[in-house]
């Protein structure tokens, strides 16, 4: 095959869907008749092999070729050169051949190099670069393969190439599994098992799949129905792999419930070292640095130098981990072991000179031999290393000069060096950043220094106690040897003193150990600006923060606070989660909120929170202002004492929005008291669209906790509007009563002082009507909003309450008056350039154009609905959406469709919560696969969903028992 020629167009052929052929990105050039189409087809999948007459007439016409079968072959390979070029079909021996086409010309020939690259990904232990490479490949099929193509080859080779692309999408789905993506995976499944119902490798990936999202009955129930189908259409039993996995659900495999980990491989056995101190004996976890470090090591003896240095904060476990790797590199290095604390944490970091003179002794040098001079010294000492296989560890590094002269410098050797601060400009270093534990990682070496017997007995303690370290190895060792030796004590006694932040690092001592000190030594070492960079970032309490908002607490432009903030990175006593986003390991803030309210003053820790408050509220305002061109809510909110930032149009706010949802809603938390109580509930309020996305279950905390709070202090102002935001919360996770009990509350606190937010709250009185089924209360609540709202002048608020009138008029039987309703009110949205609140109007109007008997109509304003809910990333509505489809799909008698329009409505449930909706679409998903034929599987989903009906108390439990008692009735006997 040739290369592309620059400055041409190459040719690009598609055989994964319609046969097409373009130069380049041009439009498609005509191939000819379908028999002309098969040839060509012919000879692109042999792949520059020659393909004899013989052999292409057998392709397009099989046993009953026409008589004139050979010069019809001439006459369409004549008429291909024509359009593609004779260079590119020739011919040769008697027959013709594709010949000078690039590699990636023919998408099957992409997709198989892909699908390689997949399985090196795999094979090599990367499942996310090989998910992706698969992604890729699947991708590149567009509908049926070799589409419209005649002919018995053709035919033979569409059958293997979607046999291929499943095998693909298993791959794909498997992975998926892999990575643990659980629930995205069951929505694929359904559809993919209702369209392959006896393609027992789906079946098992499904199966598999409900059992890790928690659902284990409907995992049996479709083993069950893929046994029973199977005896039915082909009269056997399921394969030996699918018998074996229900078993294993049914004895609940703990091998099951996540991903098999990686078994590490052998390891060399140790060679007693000349200095390496001992190696801890409860070492734990690391398995995957352990070995990383020590083939790196290894690799390099005999070659080259290779240095590797180890960066992480105090306590994290630089040291033991570098211990351990040199033991067990130590095999590479038969010449032996140098190791030197350069204690350079302290305030006295050891000399170069000083290690030198140290490390001559240990290798044979006697005292009158070695030279005064650290050049000297450096210069003999890589002498003595000549030829030589040393392994030198340099532990507790303060910089990089101070490592240099200690480096071996010639091949056979190696050098690893732990440190605070990271060495960028240690040239050819393999910088490694060593983390925190991971839970499991902890609690094994928790459990290893206490024992398995007091651990195994109060194992949800044991892991708060190691939550509450961090996962810091330091304050987990330091934990479990006090419990060790205090027999008396249980493991929930301890847990309960570390559950005191303003105590815990108090907690975390024992003998000459102490997390706080560890961390001291590095603080010690900080210029005055860093240190108060230190101190007030420690005082906001969200999982990080950005460097705008960094800025804002500093009070300081945000050049100088990304040198400051990086400075801090260098030390590791702050993290880089992100570009331009920061964290603290969550004993090192408990220490920086330490010092801060040692060292700064109480007004000026309050003006720090209340410049991060102000920053959120300004910047969230902002991104509400251009998400909802022309509402007036953003004229009555508080006004921020700094600006925030500005964005150039909807997605990047939503951006901002989503990326900050953490942090913002734990500063409003922070600022539930007065003087800073009415900024904070104007912030959530101008954060709203997180009550619909992933965020949804924290923003509701928030808001009860802000309403408690202003309610305490008698400010009744900001308890109608932290209500207004609590009914809104509650009525996404589906807590009606509660919810309107909210909106009423605010009305009466609100009304006469506060009319934009009377509008809002009797809009929310609304919607929580029609939920309820009391719609003539609704529609009078309705129309006040839409009165108060254009009394206000908020034309998007009166937008919002057409919508909602629409939803009660179809409710109510009226479905023409819904459909004027709703467009309505979709047209005015559409006036102001309001996106994501037309594709609420979208779905308004879909329900109505429903209820006229116009499903087509509907199913396309829910699907242009649906994208625009995905790029704003809401959830909860995303899910409303797909459940709306599911209903509308069964109605038209397409239960594969509606099932996985089902499932899909229950996956961003999971994250927002809501029993109400979750048993709604359970119920719908149980209806569609009993329209299928899987009624195993069908009532695991209703008895699930009535278990949630029951809860809530809700009417529908007792529809939902008699659906189960005829689909009982109904069902085969055994």
């Amino acid at each position: 095959m040739r290369a592309s020629i620059s400055g041409n167009p190459e040719p690009r052929f598609t055989l994964l869907g319609p046969v097409r052929f373009r130069w380049g990105d041009s439009e498609p050039l005509p191939l000819g008749s379908p028999n002309q189409r098969a040839l060509l087809v012919a000879l692109l999948l042999r792949e520059g092999r020659t393909a004899t007459a013989a052999e292409l007439i057998d392709s397009l016409w099989g046993d009953e070729p026409p008589a004139t079968a050979l010069a019809v072959v001439r006459t369409y390979a004549s008429r291909l050169r024509k359009v593609l070029g004779s260079d590119i079909v020739v011919s040769r021996s008697g027959g013709y051949a594709i010949s000078a086409l690039p590699e990636d010309a023919v998408d099957v020939w992409t997709a198989q190099r892909l699908a390689e690259e997949a399985e090196r990904a795999r094979a090599a232990g990367d499942p996310g670069r090989a998910r992706d490479a698969l992604d890729r490949v699947l991708a590149l099929w567009d509908g049926e393969a070799l589409a419209g193509v005649p002919g018995p080859y053709a035919e033979t080779q569409r059958y293997r190439l979607e046999e291929w692309r499943l095998q693909l999408l298993e791959s794909r789905l498997d992975l998926d599994l892999t990575q643990g993506r659980h629930a995205e995976a069951v929505a694929e499944l359904t559809a993919l098992t209702a369209a392959h119902p006896l393609r027992e490798r789906l079946r098992e990936l499904l199966m598999l799949a409900l059992y890790r999202s928690g659902r284990q009955a409907e995992a049996l129930a479709v083993y069950a129905d893929t046994r029973r189908l199977l005896a039915e259409e082909l009269g056997v039993d399921p394969r030996p792999g699918l018998s074996d996995l229900q078993q294993r659900i049914l004895r609940a495999d703990p091998a099951l419930a996540e991903p098999s980990a990686t078994v590490a491989g052998p390891t060399a056995a140790p060679v007693v070292p000349a200095q390496l101190p001992a190696a801890v004996p409860d070492f734990t976890g690391r398995t995957a640095f352990v070995e990383e470090l020590r083939d790196l090591l290894a690799s390099g003896a005999g070659e080259v130098m290779a240095v590797s240095s180890l960066t992480g904060i105090g306590g994290v476990g630089k040291t033991a981990l570098a211990v351990q790797v040199a033991h067990r590199a130590s095999d590479a290095f038969p010449d032996g072991q140098l190791y030197a604390d350069l204690r350079g944490a302290g305030r006295h970091p050891l000399e170069p000179a000083a290690v030198l003179g140290s490390f001559l002794r240990a290798l044979g040098t006697p005292d009158p031999a070695i030279p005064d001079s650290a050049e000297e010294r450096a210069a003999l000492y890589r002498s003595l290393l000549r030829g030589r296989r040393v392994l030198v560890v340099l532990d507790n590094a303060r910089d990089a000069a101070q490592v240099r002269p200690l480096l071996p410098g010639t091949p056979g050797c190696a050098a690893l060096v732990t440190s605070r601060v990271r060495m960028p400009d240690l040239a050819g270093a393999h910088l490694v950043d060593l983390d925190i534990m991971s839970p499991q990682e902890g609690l094994a070496l928790f459990t290893k220094i206490v024992g398995e017997e007091r651990v195994a007995a109060e194992r949800e303690a044991a892991l708060d106690v190691v939550a509450a370290c961090g996962f810091l190895p330091l304050a987990i060792r330091i934990s479990a040897a006090r419990l060790a030796a205090r027999r008396t004590w249980t493991v929930s006694v301890l847990a309960a003193k570390l559950a005191d932040e303003r105590r815990r690092l108090d907690e975390l001592q024992a003998g000459d150990l102490a997390v706080k000190a560890t961390f001291e030594l590095g603080y010690g070492q900080l210029e005055p600006a860093q240190a108060r960079a230190f101190r007030l970032l420690g005082l906001a309490d969200g999982p990080d923060i950005s460097l705008a908002a960094a800025a804002a607490v500093l009070d300081l432009p945000p050049e100088d606070t990304e040198e400051l903030l990086e400075s801090l990175v260098d030390t590791s006593l702050l993290e880089s989660a992100a570009p331009n986003r920061y964290r603290f390991h969550d004993l090192v803030r408990l220490y920086a909120r330490a010092c801060a309210e040692r060292d700064e003053s109480p007004g000026e820790r309050e003006a720090a929170l209340a410049r991060l408050l102000d920053f959120h509220l300004a910047t969230a305002t902002r991104a509400y202002a251009v998400e909802r061109p022309e509402d007036r809510l953003v004229e009555h909110l508080h006004g921020a004492g700094r600006p925030g930032l500005s964005f150039t149009g909807p997605r990047e706010a939503q951006d901002w929005l989503y990326a900050e949802a953490g942090p913002l809603l734990s500063v409003v938390r922070q600022s539930a008291r007065p003087p800073l109580l009415g900024r904070a509930v104007d912030t959530l309020w101008a954060a709203l669209d997180l009550s619909e996305g992933s965020g949804a279950r924290a923003y509701e905390e928030t808001a009860l906790a802000l309403c408690g709070a202003a309610r305490a202090v008698g400010d009744r102002r900001a308890e109608a509007r932290a209500l207004v935001t609590v009914a809104h919360a509650h009525v996404i996770s589906g807590r009606f009563e509660e919810a309107d009990g909210a909106a009423a509350r605010a009305v009466e606190l609100s009304t006469g002082t506060d009319p934009l937010t009377t509008a809002w709250a009797y809009y929310r009185r609304g919607v929580i009507a029609q939920y309820q089924r009391r719609l003539v209360d609704g529609d009078g609540y309705l129309a006040q909003a839409a009165d108060g709202f254009r009394a206000c002048g908020d034309r998007p608020g009166e937008a919002m309450a057409l919508c909602g009138l629409s939803r009660l008029r179809m409710a109510a039987g009226r479905p023409e008056e819904a459909v004027r309703l709703a467009r309505q009110g979709m047209e005015m949205y559409d006036a102001m350039g309001h996106a994501l609140r037309g594709a609420n109007a979208r779905y308004a109007l879909a329900l109505a154009v429903a209820a006229t008997g116009e499903p087509a109509p509907a199913l396309r304003l829910l699907g242009e609905a649906l994208e625009v809910f995905r790029g704003g990333r809401q959830l909860f509505w995303q899910s409303m959406t797909h459940y709306r489809m599911a209903q509308i799909q069964l109605a038209q008698d397409a239960p594969a469709a509606a099932a996985a329009s089902a499932e899909a409505a229950l996956i961003p449930l999971d994250q927002v919560g809501g029993d109400v909706w979750r048993a709604n679409a359970l119920t719908l998903l149980g209806r569609a696969l009993a329209r299928l034929g899987q009624s195993g599987r069908a009532e695991s989903c209703w008895r699930e969903a009535l278990a949630l009906y029951e809860g809530l108390g809700a009417d529908e439990a007792r529809d939902l028992r008699d659906l189960l008692h005829e689909g009982a009735a109904s069902a085969p006997a055994s």
